[in-house]
């Protein structure tokens, strides 16, 4: 392999041309504020609504579901302090006594969700005397979806579930989870982020969904939550009322114009490229498997996103198998970049049944849309059999 090959997609991407070229007229000619009452506010809030509708139209909800966020992590909070501090305190209702007896409400989610889903959850606990239960996952990091029906609840006011997980990739069943939900009238918010642009997302039963531009080929700093409308949800930002009234603040026209261009490109492409990039996920997988012994695949081995690969080597240090193989010209890491510093073992490997010292073994590798060059599967479990060599030796 030639110059450095970067295999961190699911931390970010680059900007696709195309996303470029589609904002750049709203941050130059077209540069107005959506909600100025004239002409050039107008532009730019027409731009606004046609890109809320072709998000909301990939997601299969409605355009006025669809709330611009500042990314993933702002998506998820409003969606599980926004519904659940919406059934703590509804509008037309303001006390525990007035709400039937149910006191606080309860949230369901898992021990391998995102952080923005798990230190929202203790967010509410801690400030609002939420209770949750964490479904446990099985060792491939699968949760059942009959656990969570058994888990709710009459006050259980919220499930929050992540359709594919960053750091292994596995995928869930929410159509499954949604059923549970739905049996007990419990909303669903599936987190997104990471799945969107590999797996389909209309029709998986969810009450709300998070998607991040930058996954995608959109900027950093554009995400949103759609939210259908039956469901009460209490803003986090307060002021002018813009987006409906649930997220205050002058939007980002561009970005959400890039963002739901990156969207639109990518479920053009998402079938062709699922089958294409997890044919060679599948081959490297194979590859570092059969070239390095202490390799363990973490995750779901076939139910996973197509483009994550990820591995423990036991008695190797992770951080210094990823720097042997940044020597070699590849780039890839060992986790959720959101845990960005941290010398702790991931909480998702720990949930799935792993010893802490071989989760710090762990390294990621998640190809992005155009895949790998020519004979790379190969040629990289090569280089990740070298690196783990010299780091031994």
């Amino acid at each position: 392999m030639t110059g450095p090959l970067y295999l961190d997609h699911a931390a970010t991407s680059p900007v696709r041309p195309e996303v470029l070229e589609a904002m750049a007229p709203f941050l130059t000619r077209t540069f107005g504020n959506p909600s100025s009452h004239h002409t050039v506010g107008e532009a730019a809030s027409a731009a606004l609504e046609d890109a809320r509708a072709r998000v909301a139209r990939v997601l299969g909800m409605r355009t006025g579901d669809v709330v611009f966020t500042a990314g993933g992590t702002e998506a998820n909070n409003l969606a599980v302090k926004g519904i659940v501090l919406a059934a703590r305190f509804p509008s037309d209702e303001r006390s525990d006594e007035t709400r039937g007896g149910r006191g606080r409400p309860h949230v369901i989610t898992t021990p391998i969700e995102h952080e923005s889903i798990l230190e929202s959850v203790a967010y509410l606990a801690r400030f609002h005397g939420v209770e949750a239960t964490l479904v446990p996952v099985d060792g491939r990091g699968r949760v059942d979806p009959a656990a969570v029906a058994a888990s709710t609840r009459d006050d259980t006011a919220l499930v929050a579930i992540g359709h594919a997980n960053n750091e292994i990739g596995t995928v869930q069943d929410v159509a499954g989870i949604a059923t549970a939900a739905a049996a007990r009238g419990v909303p669903l918010h599936v987190d997104a982020v990471q799945s969107a642009g590999w797996l389909a997302l209309s029709g998986l039963g969810a009450d709300s969904i998070a998607i991040a531009g930058h996954k995608l080929g959109a900027p950093k700093g554009i995400g949103a939550l759609a939210v259908r409308g039956r469901v009460p949800l209490e803003p986090l930002v307060h002021g002018g009322g813009q987006e409906r009234g649930r997220r205050s603040g002058t939007e980002n026209v561009a970005g959400a114009v890039a963002l739901a261009t990156a969207l639109d490109l990518a479920e053009g492409e998402r079938a062709d490229t699922a089958v294409r990039v997890g044919a060679q996920s599948a081959r490297l997988i194979a590859g570092i498997l059969a070239a390095v012994p202490s390799a363990r695949l973490t995750g779901d081995p076939e139910q996973r996103l197509p483009g994550t690969a990820s591995f423990t080597f036991a008695e190797v240090s992770g951080e210094a198998v990823l720097l042997e193989l940044e020597r070699r010209g590849v780039v890839s890491s060992s986790g959720s970049a959101c845990a960005a510093g941290s010398d702790e073992p991931s909480h998702v490997l720990l949930a799935c049944g792993i010893d802490p010292v071989v989760a710090q073994t762990a390294v990621r590798f998640t190809l992005g849309r155009a895949g790998l060059p020519g004979d790379g599967p190969d040629r990289l479990a090569g280089l990740v059999a070298d690196a783990v060599a010299a780091v031994r030796s």
